[in-house]
């Protein structure tokens, strides 16, 4: 049951600090970062936290490959531990200054994240308990959350909280897991004109690996994506290509499966090889995705604070475009996790990525969409760290549906 002057004194916190987390959004906007160069951006973050109070780990200091990372907390290790995840990459290929752009909204999900960890901060004299903000980097590339599962960064976390703006309000969001591989053909090269039959054509084992993937695309599920670019294939045409690289990207609707279908598209890089007499090899890319896991009571949790801070237009995920893939996936198998899509409800269609999306994410239409998440999200942190029952329950849900992957 909600502790009603709890929650009117947290509305009214998030008053009194909205434009702080209006300024942290407009100050990420305008100095975009791409992916695991988010130097400015996760050193101004740190400093903001600071200045409320939050003991800040900048860097995380076990990732010696990625400078870009923190962690901040505030509150004792009694109780249980609240995290809310920021992102601030950006993204490149923008008419910007810099090139560089937050077509996805990360200046977004900073500020609001970091805005219900310092609401909560206010409150934190109410209850037992430890809030944290866990800043994840390169979220848009390798997938920094998953580095810092690996390192422990989660460790100890009881829930996960974050948002992402979209064209939706979506609850039961989900991810596709996904894969990236690098395969290499070794061939011989030899005149094409002259002597062809002294060659061996790495190119042709690329083309026929593509055809192989084609085919196999009518003999996998429907949640199956599979994406190739061809990154080596030659020098000159009067000589036979004696190396080729492709890279493939695998996606599905959960890692069992993805793991299946990687090996299917490996098998046709195989195949290719053999029907060539090129030599193979591959690797895979950086990061494994994982999908997304959801947690049913602790979205019901959030949908009745949503619907009182007066975000109430719900799309189901199956009514939802395709998702993508993002490393919250792997972090929702270990913590409970509220990953959820929130329509901007802009004058116009919101599509991530797209330049004109970069005309939206630091606008009103924004500033008005992280007031409702931030006090939504807080409210519903404030009755998990209030009614221990509860917080036991979403572990215990999360835990069988963990028993049935």
């Amino acid at each position: 049951m909600k502790n009603t002057r709890l929650q009117e004194k947290l509305v009214e916190i998030e008053k009194e600090y909205r434009e702080t987390f209006q300024t942290i959004s407009d100050h990420l906007f305008h100095h975009p970062e791409i992916s695991g160069e988010e130097y400015k951006s996760a050193a101004y973050l740190a400093e903001v936290m600071e200045s409320f109070d939050f003991t800040v780990t900048f860097p995380y200091p076990h990732l010696k490959e990625i400078e870009t990372a923190f962690i901040a907390e505030f509150g004792t290790g009694e109780g249980p531990t609240i995290a809310f995840l920021a992102e601030y990459d950006a993204l490149p290929g923008y008419k910007t200054p810099s090139g560089n752009g937050h077509a996805c909204g990360h200046n977004w999900i900073a500020s609001t994240m970091c805005g219900c960890a310092i609401v909560l901060s206010k409150l934190q004299e109410h209850f037992e308990g430890k809030i944290v903000v866990i800043g994840t980097p390169a979220e848009e590339t390798y997938g920094g959350k998953i580095n810092m599962l690996k390192e422990g960064a989660f460790e100890g976390v009881d829930i996960v909280f974050q948002a992402h703006l979209a064209n939706e309000t979506v609850l039961d969001s989900a991810a596709l897991a996904m894969t990236d591989y690098e395969f290499e053909f070794k061939g011989k090269a030899a005149h094409a004109a002259s002597y062809p039959e002294n060659g061996i054509n790495a190119l042709d084992a690329v083309q026929l690996t593509f055809m192989g993937v084609n085919a196999l695309r009518q003999h996998v599920r429907q949640d199956v994506r599979i994406h190739g670019i061809v990154k080596e294939g030659g020098t000159a045409t009067n000589i036979t290509p004696d190396r080729g690289v492709c890279h493939m990207t695998v996606r599905a609707q959960d890692r069992k499966y993805l793991q299946h279908v990687s090996s299917r598209v490996i098998d046709c890089g195989k195949g290719a090889a053999l029907m060539t007499g090129a030599e193979f090899t591959y690797r895979q890319l950086g990061n494994s995705f994982d999908d997304l896991l959801n947690i049913p009571s602790l979205i019901e949790l959030t949908k009745k604070n949503l619907i009182e801070v007066g975000i109430t237009n719900f799309t189901s995920q199956q009514d939802a475009p395709t998702p993508g893939s993002t490393d919250i996936g792997n972090v929702s198998y270990l913590c409970p996790t509220l990953y959820i899509e929130v329509d901007l409800e802009a004058d116009k269609p919101f599509y991530v990525h797209e330049e004109e999306a970069l005309n939206y994410v630091n606008s009103p239409y924004a500033y008005d969409k992280m007031s409702q998440v931030i006090r939504a999200f807080s409210s519903s942190a404030l009755e998990l760290f209030l009614e221990p029952k509860l917080l036991a329950t979403i572990k215990d849900e999360h835990q069988n549906i963990l028993l049935k992957k």
